[in-house]
């Protein structure tokens, strides 16, 4: 039976506009690759939605552990259909953020796929009229770093990603001491100010690069303005080197720049 949200993204897609909650151009090839090649067991999936990334990972090979975190209870109700028959597929009904507590979700009008527990700016609105907020819904909030003994399993490698919408920064965090055990991150960005105190790209590169001693393996694009197509956010994927790759890729750079 089709769902609620195919209907309403099959009429979207005749208009041009896509509601996908993670970015239609990424190749999921390329990033279970590099889930391999960095021996990824567990993706921690934050702000799933209605379960399009895992999906997306199932079909493009990962085989490992998936946990899926939504908070609002209508996509949550799909996220639980598409991962019902898998049995290394988990999903748990809360938001992260910085604090524990109860938080209030504002929802938005493309089928949920915009919410955010941040106040939308205008330009975010004038871009995607259809994203607007329609109400609101409670959420469970809770820090990463005090559920993470109950999700991760010891020695396993652990890949977070978020699509929170400007709130990625509190989702890090809420991590605390255990942000520098995953091994890879892949978080949705804003280029621009869409959501009020948002993360922006600039930042967000920072906080991994220097912070967490991540290294940048992909961008991503994502949300284009129609109007004038300009991208407005895009998803930036970083894994943690070990010594060995880091000293050939610093060796290599030298060469790089005598070959200009």
């Amino acid at each position: 039976m089709t769902t609620l949200l195919h209907r309403v993204r099959s009429t979207a897609q005749r208009f041009g506009i896509d509601i996908s909650r993670y970015p239609a151009s990424w190749a999921g090839p390329q990033l279970v690759q590099l889930l391999r090649r960095f021996e990824i067991d567990l993706v921690l999936d934050v702000g799933a939605h209605a379960g399009g990334y895992g999906t997306m990972l199932r079909r493009s090979g990962f085989n490992g552990r998936i946990v899926s975190f939504e908070p609002l209870s209508r996509p949550r109700a799909e996220l639980r259909h598409v991962s019902a028959e898998d049995p290394h597929w988990t999903v748990l009904p809360y938001a992260l953020g910085a604090e524990r507590g109860t938080a209030t979700m504002n929802v938005a009008g493309n089928a949920g796929a915009s919410s955010s527990v941040l106040p939308m700016l205008a330009r975010h609105r004038a871009a995607a009229p259809h994203a607007s907020y329609t109400g609101e819904q409670p959420a469970e909030m809770h820090r990463l770093d005090e559920l993470w003994e109950q999700i991760v399993a010891p020695g396993e490698r652990v890949f977070l990603k978020m699509d929170v919408q400007g709130y990625e920064d509190r989702v890090l965090r809420g991590a605390g001491e255990r942000a520098a055990e995953c091994s890879g991150i892949q978080s949705e960005t804003s280029l621009v100010p869409l959501y009020e105190g948002g993360l922006l790209f600039n930042d967000a590169l920072e906080q991994m690069q220097s912070r967490l001693g991540m290294t940048l393996m992909s961008v991503v694009p994502g949300f284009t303005d129609p109007r004038t197509g300009q991208m407005l956010q895009c998803d930036i994927v970083l894994f943690r080197e070990d010594r060995e790759d880091r000293a050939a890729r610093e060796e290599a750079l030298p060469a790089a720049r005598s070959a200009r």
